[in-house]
Order: structure tokens, then C-alpha cells, then sequence
């Protein structure tokens, strides 16, 4: 029994409805041959992956197949409230639209749906003789429809021959029917959206239907064809002489090899062959004045994954690639990595793609740690996920120390061997560091440390231990000191038989046993060494594992059979007879149930075979668990880590048994009571100093697996490591910011036992209401969410284990625009120039004021000119000035964050006399030279990449000065920061600064004065990166 699901999630990943829609699409009444358009909002607050939307019609309808020229699909995110907004819009309407819609939003453990329904009313011009084709379904012939009427469709299944078709009103049997017999009604004519219909007659005006006389037969409302196929559009004329024009999206179709036009009699056919997607188009066939339209949907089969992804297990720096395969070449997927979309559009990245006819891959060259994750890859018709475990380098142990037992005034030395040359270590007594000294001496060479102790006394034993540098792993060993040899001698004891039968003895030495019952003697033998025993009967030697002789004849053994449950055909297991009771049946199947049945055999034959054992299913214990390794180690627990055992098995996996004992014994304790199902485990109570063994177990139902066994014992020992600062190469030097910037200072530090980070500022506790500090057990965090100037100064890190400690300086610097120049003063004007000087501002902005702009400006016109930039010294000389014109002076100050907000205005002007003869001007009658506004350059129409800033331009022309007005799609602009508006002698430049989707529009410039008013205008369009619109998975 297999049962097919509408969509992609199993029934028992789904939950009841939850509430994720902030913005329900709504029913419509929409116009044919006009747009609409559906909204839904997606809360995605509450979501840990992204959800999956489908719009669907109908019942089972995928719209997401369907998506092209008709009917667009659009999905936008919004990161500030974590909405999905997705829209669909049917692009000119046709009565085929009309019907129930449904969409679904689907994540892992939630789901959601809502539904809605377009009815399509007729533009006034058009006839309404075909309004009933807006309630068929497009696939429906005359007896097919969504609606369930189960008893009249087993009553049409007994019709033999179709009745002739009747042209009949509906409308107005619905109207003179009893509302008992709609459904009837509604069945016989093959009307789905019944619903829908009802609502329509309620709306209704009494209006006389046109009857087409061209056509007897009209097309059917739409279409639907798989790609590669071909499609035959057909109809029936009146005039069998009429002349019939096929038009495709309004342009005449002509006849080629694609598309074939037939006529014979009164059918007129197109044939479309080898559809594509381009063939997915409305169609229109025309006879003078009357015509008839369908749409035809091409469905484009859906890309599946042939070969799934698989996980991988790696270490730091070694190269991954996933692959794939899919059912067609050339297909589009999509790699995602977590919920982020891997692009090939970002150069930095350090992912690659290739693609090799079906097969495609990713590939990542050196993976590191934060590449560890799921990784997914989707296509129109399927997805897979393959997980990568990336894991650091281990350390190996070539050779490991080994325990010392040495007299007094010898040396002792522990020697060890590592698979890195450049790992570092030290060496611990006790759990206190070894110093060298002229006595002992620690020595590195290759990857072989050595400590070498000369002259041992008493006082050097104890238990030593090697730690190297960056890993969790240690190495121990223990010097025992020898002052005086003993010699051991064994304990010698006589052999003796204890014999205690009293329970059963008739007489002394005498048992009496009945025929058949069982006899077995428990003899307690001592002695040291231990005695070798040797049974008799009689005078003659019995072996232990000689055959019984039973009432007089050989007992062989045994014979085994098995079947399976329900099966008659027993199955031997042996075919040489077995002595032992216990036997091991191989070569059965997991997750059958089987019985079995043993035969005893003797000299004389086979027995009857026994009772048919209890039914059972073979289910074996997993593998060990793998790659288990200590992760910490404190005064009293070890924490330790594991991955999964690599064959599971039908019986699964239940969860995990730690165990431990102490170096030496033999005797292991649970460190568990109940099943652990993570792959960690922190061992506690455990006695400090002591060396233990510890093993893990994977248990299901069959039983425990092998164990996972640590290569070495673990010294339980909290390790004292100094504390030490490790500050980023950024933070050594001036850490400067703006003001406003937000402050996020990570500063990673190691020592055991935790340390105790404290921060100051200027020898001062920071004050914890302006600057924020949270320490862990490997870094301290600094944050300010708003710096300002008085957050500038030194900060210390200090970091304390008991007596030891390690501090880092931090110069932060808050900086900021400085304050305008002061004292700005014209010193000297001669010829053509005027010498400018000036003081430096008073507040420079916390760092060294760069330079300074100057600015002139004619008293006449009162427009400012740049005469220098970037200008370092205090004093400048303005050049190149009109005679006769009077000018005055300001001056911007300049720093790292920019020029000064407002400029300081000279004390003076600059007056450029005129100097010889004076010229007298005939009197001269200005002209008037007043116009109103024109525009000599318009805008023109661009088109940009989402991201990019990008500015429109045209130029005008008007006297007086015009007022300018820019306009995006009729409403005016204004104050918004994301537009630059300029206006330079009459060029109008509008910047746009990084626009995204939602700037794309028709774009106005308008001047006005007194005069009059003109007006230029262009569109502008935004072109985004492709958005992958999750499909339906099957």
C-alpha cells in the first residue's frame, strides 16, 4: 500500500496548523485581459530554516511549474523584520484563471495554508456566450471535474455511448432549479468551481448572451502539454469556405515546420510541434469579427538528483568536493551551506563550481572548522544534503613515556616522541611545572622531548607528566625511588581436597543417583602453586571432555534446524553433529522473525525434534563508536568526546554506556545510569591525581557494542597553564573609530583554572553603563553599541590565575568632524590676487586636522568657487580675480572623518580695483531676457545593477531661476537622504544612491517659475540577481 502526499513533507513530520501568514491573499473579481496580483506575508521569526511556499489551483495544480509570461512569481526577504514576501501575478487575465487557489507554507516542523478564488468577469465589449468555459477546469473534458461526486460519476462510468451535445443555458437552469439539484447540474455540465458560479448568478444583470456565429465549436479555455510534445488546437466554423487567422500572443501565426494549419471541411486545427517553453502563450483563433482565445501551458519536467551527496569527514586543509548527478544536462542548481546560498558571482569566495554535463560540484580547496555544517543542493525537482565534519589536526604519540624505578644517586630520564617537530611542551611533577637546573634538565630535539633528572634523591618521585602545547592530550609516567632490595619469596601450601557432600552421601564416599537424573560434583581444591587435578573411575584415567556414556550407548550431539515464520521449508544449520548446547546460526537476514528446532542424536539414531523455539528477529549490536578522544580534564572530571559507531544496523542506535576504572584493576564502574544519546559525556567525582581508563559503548536493542578504549589512562589532574593574552595584530597599534560606529572588541586569552579578566580605562574600573564586558572561559568581549568622544583613552586587560597574571593596553580613539577655522582675514590684495590668512579651529575632532578648503565668492552672484583643496598651511593666495569685483572668503577645516560641518567667513573682502583710463558706456537698454522654463538635454531611460549607485542628468534653461522639483512616479522626492539632488549653471544631477529593487520606477524632473513650466522624464530600471523561488520537491 502506497499512499501519495499533494506535497513534500511526510505525514508524520507535520504538526497542526500554526499561524505564519501576517498577510492573507483575499478573493477578487478580476477583469479579462487585466493584471492582479497576490500578496502573502511570511513570519519567519520563530523559523530555524527558510520556509517553502507553493501556490497551487485546485487541488493539486503546482503553479510553480507553470510560472512564465502568464503567470509570475516573485519572492523579496526582509532581514530588519524577518518577513518573506511572495507575490503572484497573472498577467492579463483570461476566463481560464477563474477557479480556487490554494498556497502553502511548509518549514521543518510547521505549516500553514490558505485559500482564495478569482472569478473573471468579461470586459463590456467582449461576449459573454463563453462565460461558462471560467468554471472549467483546463484539463476537463465533459464528464471530469475536481468536484468529488462520487455516486454520479459511478452512474456515467455505465454509459456506453456520449450524448450529443446541447446547446443549453445554464444560467438559467440554476436559476429555475432547486438548490438540491445544483450539484447535478453542475456535474452533467462539467462546471468545478460551482462556488464560484453561484456568487457570479447572484451578480448577474438580465442580458441577452451573443451567440457566436462563426463558430459551432470554440476552444477549449487552456491547454496543457508536456515539453517536447506536440499539441493540436482545434475548432469547428459554420462556413466551411471561411477563412481562419491563428494569432499567438496577438501576432499572426504563419505555417513552417513548427506550426501546421489545417481545414478540412468545417475544422479548422493548429499543431504545435516539439513545444517548448516559448510555445506557453495565449492563442487566439479569428474569423472576421468574431474570434475565440485558450491558453497553452507548457509543463517542463522536473530536474531530479540521480546520484545524492555524500558526507565527507575531514581535517583542517585538506580539499572537499561534493557531487552530484541530475537527470538532464544544463540544468540550474542551487548549493546552499546552512540557509545561506553559496553565489558564483563572489570572486572572494573560496567555494568553486564546475559543471560537467550532468554531473556538478562544489568545491572547497582547504577547508577549515567553520566549514563544518550541512550543505544542500536544490533543484526544480528535488534536493539533497550531505554533511561535512571538519576536524583539527591530532597529535599522534609515537612513543609514549614509560614508568622509572632507579637507586639513589642514578639518573632518570622519560623520553617521548610526537608526529609534529614543532610542537612545544612542559613538563609537570605533581602538577607543578619542572624547572631546569644544573640537575635537571629538559631538552627538545625533533619531535623526541626528554627530561633528565641526575643524581635522583627521594624526594623526586612522583608522578610526571608531559603536556604539549595547543592540544588536549598528556602523557604520564611515575619515577619510583629504590633504596633497598628485598627479595621475594613465594608462598609455598600442600594441595588439599575439600570434600563436602554431605546432602547426597548414603555412606561415607558413597552417592546414589537415579537412573536419568543429573550428577554434578562441586570439589573445592587448594595449594600453592595451584595443584593439576586429574578425575579416575575406577583405575582408569577419565578425560573432562570425554563423551558420556549414556544407559549403555555413545551420546554424539546435536542436530539444529531453522524457517522462516510462516514458511513449512526447514533449513539444516549443521550437517556435522554439534557436542556443545550452544550454537551460532549465520547467514540470516536482519528484521525477519525465524524459529528453530534441535534433534539430539545418539548410537542409535535421531530423536524426535523439540518444541519450535519462541519466534525471533536477528538484530546484531553495532560497531564501536569511533575517534574517541579526551576533551578536558579538571580536578575531578574528564570530559570526553566520540563519534558515531560506523555500522549501525537494523536495530539502531539507542544511545551510549561510559565506563572507567582506575589503572591496574580490572574491575570497571558505569559512570551512567541512563543512556546518554549526544556524543559527549563529562565523567565527575573522580579521585584527583589518580590515573583511570575510560570506554564508551553504543547500545540498541541487540546489546552493547564493542568498546571504544582511550590509548592511554588520563591523569586526573586539573592542569595549571599561565594565563596569557593573545591580543589581534589589529588592536597593537590605535584602534581609532567614529563617533556613532559601534564597538565590538573580541580578545582571545588561555590559562587554566579559569582566569579572572578585569578592564580598566586610564587606571580606572571601565564604568559598566557606558561600556559593556563579558568574559568566557577563552576570550573577553568589549562592545559599545554608540561610541562617543569621552569613550576614548587606554584600556588594560588584565587576566589573574592565584598569583599569576598577564595584562594588554588597548588605545581606543573616538574621532570625529572637526570645528571650523578661525580668525579668517584678506591681509593683501595686488594685480590679479589676495593673500588669505587664518587660525587653526579650536577643536580639531580627536586627531590631526589634513588640510584645509577655500572658497570664493563675487558679491554680485554670491556664488562660491573652490580655490584650494586639501590646503595644509594656515595662509594661501587666491589668483586669477575679475578687477573691479568685490570678493569675499570661506574656509573649511579637514580630517580623517571629513570637512567641517559649517566654514568660517572672512572678517574683509577683497576689492580689485580698476586701474588707467575710464571707459564711458554709451547708455545701453538691457534686454529683457526673461523665459520660461525649457529643458535643452532630457533624461534618458538606464537601466543599472541593484547595489551600484548610479545619477540621471538632463539640462535646462529659464529666467528667472527655475525651481526644480524631482518626481518618482508622480510623487515628489523631497528630503530623502537616499537622493542627491544638484544643480550646477543650469545641469540637473539626480544621485541615486545603492538602489535596490524597490527604486525602479519612472523618474520626473520638473522646472517652474513665474514664466511657465516644463517637465522631462525617464524609467529606470533595476536589474536584481537571480532569487531561487523554492519549487515543489517530489
Amino acid at each position: 500500500f502506497v499512499s501519495f502526499l499533494p506535497t513534500e513533507v511526510k505525514p508524520e513530520e507535520r504538526t497542526e496548523l500554526t499561524g505564519l501568514f501576517v498577510e492573507k491573499p483575499e478573493s477578487v473579481v478580476a477583469i479579462s485581459g487585466k493584471d492582479v496580483t497576490f500578496v502573502v506575508k511570511v513570519d519567519s521569526t520563530n523559523l530555524t530554516r527558510k520556509p517553502t511556499m507553493k501556490w497551487l489551483k485546485g487541488k493539486w495544480m503546482d503553479l510553480g511549474s507553470k510560472a512564465g509570461k502568464h503567470i509570475q512569481l516573485k519572492e523579496t526577504y526582509d532581514r530588519n523584520t524577518k518577513i518573506y514576501t511572495y507575490e503572484m501575478k497573472i498577467v492579463k487575465v483570461v476566463p481560464g484563471d477563474a477557479g480556487g487557489y490554494r498556497c502553502e507554507v511548509s518549514a521543518k516542523d510547521k505549516c500553514d495554508s490558505c485559500t482564495f478564488e478569482v472569478t473573471v468577469e468579461a470586459a463590456e465589449q467582449e461576449e459573454q456566450a463563453d462565460i461558462l468555459s471560467s468554471f472549467k477546469r483546463a484539463d476537463a473534458g465533459e464528464d471530469e471535474g475536481e468536484l468529488d461526486f462520487s455516486a454520479l460519476l459511478k452512474a456515467a462510468k455505465k454509459k456506453k455511448k456520449p450524448e450529443p451535445e446541447l446547446e443549453i443555458d445554464v444560467w438559467e437552469l440554476l436559476k429555475s432549479a432547486h438548490p438540491s439539484e445544483y450539484e447535478k447540474i453542475a456535474f452533467q455540465y462539467g462546471i468545478t468551481d460551482l462556488r464560484g458560479m453561484l456568487k457570479r448568478l447572484k451578480k448577474m444583470k438580465v442580458v441577452e448572451p451573443k451567440v457566436s456565429e462563426a463558430f459551432l465549436r470554440r476552444l477549449e479555455s487552456a491547454y496543457s502539454v508536456n515539453k517536447g510534445k506536440k499539441i493540436v488546437l482545434s475548432v469547428e466554423v459554420a462556413d466551411p469556405n471561411a477563412e481562419v487567422k491563428w494569432l499567438k500572443n496577438g501576432q499572426e501565426i504563419k505555417t513552417s515546420a513548427k506550426y501546421i494549419i489545417e481545414s478540412d471541411g468545417n475544422i479548422r486545427t493548429l499543431t504545435i510541434n516539439k513545444c517548448s517553453l516559448a510555445d506557453d502563450a495565449a492563442y487566439e483563433c479569428v474569423i472576421g469579427t468574431d474570434k475565440c482565445f485558450t491558453e497553452v501551458f507548457v509543463k517542463e519536467p522536473p530536474i531530479t538528483i540521480t546520484k545524492l551527496l555524500d558526507d565527507y569527514q575531514v581535517v583542517v586543509g585538506e580539499r572537499v568536493e561534493f557531487e552530484i548527478e541530475v537527470s538532464e544536462e544544463g540544468a540550474h542548481v542551487i548549493w546552499m551551506f546552512e540557509d545561506q546560498e553559496l553565489s558564483r558571482d563572489d570572486k572572494s569566495s573560496k567555494y568553486r563550481f564546475k559543471k560537467d554535463g550532468k554531473r556538478h560540484c562544489l568545491i572547497i580547496q582547504e577547508a577549515t572548522v567553520e566549514d563544518s555544517g550541512m550543505y544542500f543542493v536544490y533543484t526544480n525537482g528535488g534536493h539533497s544534503k550531505g554533511e561535512l565534519i571538519v576536524e583539527e589536526k591530532e597529535l599522534e604519540v609515537l612513543q609514549s613515556i614509560a614508568d622509572l624505578t632507579v637507586k639513589s644517586a642514578e639518573q632518570a630520564m622519560f623520553k617521548c616522541e610526537v608526529s609534529d617537530e614543532k610542537v612545544t611542551g612542559k613538563w609537570f611533577k605533581d602538577g607543578v611545572e619542572v624547572q631546569a637546573s644544573n640537575r635537571i634538565k629538559i631538552s627538545h630535539i625533533g619531535r623526541i622531548h626528554r627530561l633528565t633528572i641526575d643524581d635522583v634523591k627521594p624526594e623526586d618521585a612522583g608522578d610526571y607528566t608531559f603536556v604539549p602545547d595547543g592540544y588536549a592530550l598528556s602523557l604520564s609516567a611515575k619515577l619510583n625511588f629504590l633504596e633497598i632490595k628485598i627479595d621475594y619469596v613465594p608462598r609455598q601450601d600442600p594441595p588439599k581436597i575439600h570434600l563436602d557432600v554431605a546432602g547426597n552421601m548414603v555412606s561415607q564416599n558413597t552417592i546414589i543417583v537415579v537412573a536419568g537424573n543429573k550428577l554434578r560434583l562441586d570439589v573445592e581444591i587448594t595449594g600453592e602453586p595451584a595443584p593439576t587435578v586429574c578425575w579416575m573411575k575406577g583405575d582408569k584415567k577419565k578425560s573432562l571432555n570425554h563423551n558420556k556414556n549414556l544407559f549403555g550407548f555413545c551420546f554424539l550431539g546435536y542436530l539444529m534446524e531453522r524457517k522462516k515464520k510462516g514458511s513449512s521449508r526447514w533449513t539444516k544449520l549443521n550437517f556435522d553433529v554439534c557436542e556443545s548446547t550452544t550454537y551460532e546460526a549465520k547467514r540470516m537476514i536482519e528484521g525477519i522473525l525465524y524459529e528453530m528446532r534441535v534433534f539430539a542424536v545418539n548410537g542409535i539414531g535421531i530423536s524426535a525434534p523439540s518444541l519450535n523455539s519462541k519466534p525471533f528477529m536477528p538484530i546484531a549490536p553495532t560497531s564501536e563508536p569511533t575517534k574517541l578522544t579526551v576533551d578536558d580534564v579538571m580536578d575531578t572530571t574528564c570530559s570526553l568526546k566520540w563519534l558515531a559507531p560506523e555500522k549501525i544496523g537494523a536495530g539502531g542506535l539507542d544511545g551510549y554506556i561510559i565506563e572507567f576504572c582506575k589503572e591496574g584493576e580490572t574491575e570497571w564502574h558505569p559512570a551512567n545510569t541512563d543512556l546518554v544519546d549526544r556524543q559527549s559525556y563529562t565523567v565527575r567525582n573522580l579521585p584527583t591525581g589518580e590515573k583511570m581508563n575510560f570506554r564508551v559503548f553504543a547500545v540498541n536493542v541487540a546489546g552493547r557494542s564493542p568498546p571504544a578504549l582511550l590509548g592511554q589512562p588520563v591523569t586526573v589532574r586539573e592542569i595549571m597553564e599561565h594565563p596569557k593574552i593573545r591580543l589581534p595584530r589589529e588592536l597593537r597599534t590605535k584602534f581609532i573609530k567614529r563617533v556613532g560606529e559601534k564597538i565590538n572588541l573580541v580578545i582571545p586569552f588561555q590559562g587554566k583554572p579559569r582566569p579572572i579578566a578585569v578592564w580598566q580605562k586610564d587606571g580606572q574600573p571601565v564604568d559598566e553603563k557606558k561600556v559593556g564586558v563579558r568574559n568566557s572561559n577563552v576570550d573577553s568581549i568589549l562592545f559599545i553599541r554608540s561610541a562617543e568622544r569621552e569613550h576614548s583613552g587606554k584600556y588594560t586587560l588584565t587576566l589573574k590565575i592565584e598569583n599569576m597574571e598577564d595584562s594588554a593596553n588597548i588605545d581606543i580613539r573616538i574621532v570625529d568632524k572637526p570645528g571650523p577655522p578661525t580668525q579668517v582675514h584678506v591681509t593683501d590684495v595686488w594685480g590679479f590676487n589676495a593673500a588669505l590668512e587664518w587660525n587653526p579651529p579650536k577643536d580639531d575632532g580627536n586627531c590631526e586636522i589634513t588640510g584645509y578648503t577655500i572658497q570664493k565668492a563675487d558679491k554680485k552672484t554670491k556664488e562660491w568657487f573652490t580655490v584650494y583643496e586639501h590646503n595644509r598651511r594656515t595662509n594661501c593666495t587666491a589668483s586669477d580675480l575679475v578687477i573691479g569685483n568685490e570678493y569675499m572668503f570661506r574656509i573649511y577645516s579637514e580630517n580623517l572623518c571629513g570637512l567641517s560641518e559649517d566654514p568660517c567667513m572672512s572678517k574683509n573682502t577683497a576689492v580689485v580695483p580698476k586701474t588707467g583710463l575710464e571707459h564711458k558706456r554709451a547708455p545701453y537698454k538691457e534686454k529683457d531676457m526673461s523665459c520660461a522654463p525649457k529643458f535643452t538635454a532630457p533624461l534618458v531611460d538606464r537601466s543599472v545593477t541593484i547595489g551600484y549607485s548610479t545619477a540621471i542628468s538632463c539640462s535646462v534653461r529659464g529666467l528667472p531661476k527655475p525651481k526644480i522639483i524631482w518626481m518618482k512616479n508622480k510623487m515628489i522626492l523631497g528630503d530623502n537622504p537616499k537622493f542627491l539632488m544638484q544643480n550646477n549653471q543650469g545641469v540637473l544631477t539626480l544621485n541615486i544612491r545603492k538602489p535596490s529593487t524597490f527604486d525602479s520606477g519612472k523618474y520626473t524632473c520638473k522646472a517652474v517659475n513665474e514664466l511657465g513650466e516644463d517637465e522631462v522624464e525617464c524609467k529606470l530600471e533595476i536589474r536584481g540577481n537571480y532569487t531561487y523561488t523554492e519549487k515543489k520537491l517530489m
